[in-house]
């Protein structure tokens, strides 16, 4: 099955699924805000595939669970016999079910508090991360929670395993979170990415292996540093899963919004995936992976977002130096996205491990020469970590519109690519939406993902036209991208217009000073032979205030320049726009 027909999964199917169950918001109007449906929703949603989910084994666990509690069995050895019954990795052991609540309606406030007390801890921590006893409160006193329960255990809200599958009911989660986001000022982008932007990150992501892969299976780890609904670990691991049905990936992910971690908690549980690894807490001020090394990492960290709120303990880690993540530099304090993408490198498997990360442009060139975010990028191309950065056509998120790029850092570059860095300008290559969501106005379907690869993969300097696609590709050493910013003094002279001396050093005019930028390849002292002391011939440099810096000049190495309109092609367009503005004027006035 193609990526693109992957994509169509999320079909009328089960859009009208979660539009049926988004419906049930009906109810809530006047005592929620449309913002806040999702806060009943949501959590209403989880709960009731874990009810249908359950139902075949659900007496047989009631009836284990009385017998562990009369034995006093507590515990992991407790929850372990539990889940074994219940065939899940999670159980309730209340007598209580959606269509047990509903029979009942005047116990029905202290029947769900029963009901919701007996699930497993690790549903627990869902629905305390949805906080949704606050929400059950307000629902009672408003008079809605039995005809939320009477709805969702109706026909349009049946999420039972056999009807509807785990990766559909991913899909149906994705529908709802993008409705519940959408419902907010901030739209979806800020909760999840689109699986067009995920499928090309997997597909960079496989490339070296994917023969491989599909040869021998594989057994990997990946990880997500700021997973949000945990889409993109899915994506990835159907990704695998098409390519070998041997293919075993194991996820680990951390996010910070408490909703959208609850739903990718509850999204990998029911998936059967890795719901342990799943973690709640802030990225950047309190790891909960340290020490872990994945296989592939893919993520899209938020950008333009400051790190005041986690500045002590971030700066605390730096002072670690390369013990800690932050070892190379910290940037500044208004956009932590760099900081996301130290943690990733400081994760990645020595000898082997990828990572695929989204970034804005400012992570290319913010930042003079011995600034932290130059010496992020002096450490990752310097130790040749960076494989490609591929520049996405404009308005491709959900959330904004801006250029955008994907590095793809590894710690297990090819011997062909040692040494030099692809830079794939894929600006041009995109297929417009017939409808916008929000700032996303195009896609990149197969043949656009296809025309991507196909130049990531060529590794030469070329550019690729398909079907009015089009997808840049060029070549670059390491050391292209980095420069030794001098200082250059003017020596202060003698009447011969020697240069005056003190203790041997030349001494500098005051306010004289000016910078000059030499690139990495060149010769400092060539350089100044040839630009500075022809027109200055008492220049010198300082040495101890010269830097290296890094950065990607990315728009300028691709830029196309295009002559402008002659003079006389200007004059005949004014000539006929006067034409027709005499013709409009008729028309609307007549002859007066």
């Amino acid at each position: 099955m193609s990526m693109n027909e992957l994509q169509k999964q999320t079909n009328a199917n089960i859009q009208a699924k979660a539009n049926l169950i988004w419906e049930i918001a009906t109810h809530l109007v006047g005592l929620f805000k449309p913002h806040e449906y999702g806060k009943v929703i949501l959590p209403m949603t989880v709960l009731k595939r874990f009810d249908d989910a359950l139902k075949p084994t659900k007496a047989a666990v009631v009836e284990m669970a009385k017998k562990l509690d009369a034995q006093k069995v507590e515990g992991t050895v407790r929850d372990g016999i539990l889940c074994r019954i219940s065939g899940y990795d999670f159980y309730n052991t209340s007598n209580y079910d959606f269509a047990k609540l509903i029979a009942d309606p005047d116990g029905v406030e202290i029947n769900f508090e029963a009901y919701l007390q007996g699930f497993s801890s690790n549903i627990k921590d869902i629905i305390d991360n949805f906080d949704f006893s606050n929400t059950v409160k307000l629902m009672v006193k408003g008079g809605v929670l039995f005809v939320t329960l009477q709805e969702f255990n109706s026909a349009k809200a049946d999420m039972s395993p056999d009807k509807i599958t785990s990766a559909d009911m991913g899909y149906i989660f994705e529908e709802l979170i993008r409705k519940f986001s959408e419902s907010y000022d901030e739209q979806a982008g800020a909760h999840f990415t689109s699986r067009d932007i995920i499928y090309l990150m997997t597909e960079l992501l496989v490339a070296p292996e994917k023969a491989e892969i599909m040869a021998e299976g594989c057994t990997k780890t990946a990880y997500d540093m700021a997973m949000g609904t945990s889409q993109m670990l899915g994506c990835l691991t159907e990704r695998l899963q098409e390519i070998s049905e041997d293919a075993a990936l194991t996820c680990f992910g951390q996010e910070f919004n408490p909703e959208t971690y609850a739903i990718a908690k509850a999204d990998m549980l029911i998936k059967g995936g890795n719901a342990s690894g799943m973690k709640f807490g802030d990225t950047l001020s309190d790891d909960a992976f340290s020490g872990y090394e994945f296989d592939y990492i893919i993520s899209n960290p938020p950008f333009g977002i400051d790190w005041k709120r986690e500045k002590s303990q971030v700066e605390a880690e730096a002072k670690k130096g390369f013990d800690g993540r932050f070892g190379p530099g910290l940037p500044a304090i208004s956009d932590g996205q760099m900081l996301f993408m130290l943690n990733g490198v400081k994760k990645l498997k020595e000898g082997s491990g990828r990572m695929a990360i989204i970034q804005n442009g400012s992570s290319l060139f913010t930042g003079d020469a011995g600034s932290g975010a130059s010496e992020i990028r002096r450490y990752v191309i310097e130790g040749d970590l960076v494989e490609a950065i591929i520049q996405l056509p404009t308005d491709l998120f959900y959330n904004t519109g801006i250029s955008t790029y994907i590095w793809v850092i590894t710690k297990g570059k090819p011997m062909h690519r040692s040494g030099k860095v692809q830079l794939i300008d894929a600006s041009k290559c995109f297929v417009k939406r017939r409808k916008n969501i929000g700032s996303k106005r195009v896609d990149l379907d197969d043949a656009c993902i296809e025309l991507i690869l196909r130049a990531y993969e060529g590794f030469v300097d070329e550019t690729y036209e398909e079907n009015g696609l089009v997808v840049e590709s060029k070549v670059f050493d390491n050391s292209f991208f980095g420069f030794t910013k001098v200082t250059v003094e003017t020596a202060q002279a003698d009447t011969d217009g020697k240069p005056v001396l003190k203790k041997g050093k030349k001494q500098p005019v005051k306010g004289a000073s000016d910078t000059e930028i030499i690139p990495l390849s060149e010769d400092i002292e060539a350089y100044m032979e040839k630009n500075v002391l022809p027109y200055n011939s008492l220049a010198y440099i300082d040495p101890a205030k010269s830097k290296i810096g890094y950065e990607v000049p990315f728009t300028r190495l691709f830029y196309k320049f295009v002559a402008p309109a002659s003079s006389d092609s200007i004059f005949e367009e004014i000539k006929a726009l006067e034409a027709e503005e005499t013709i409009l004027m008729k028309e609307l006035f007549g002859h007066a």
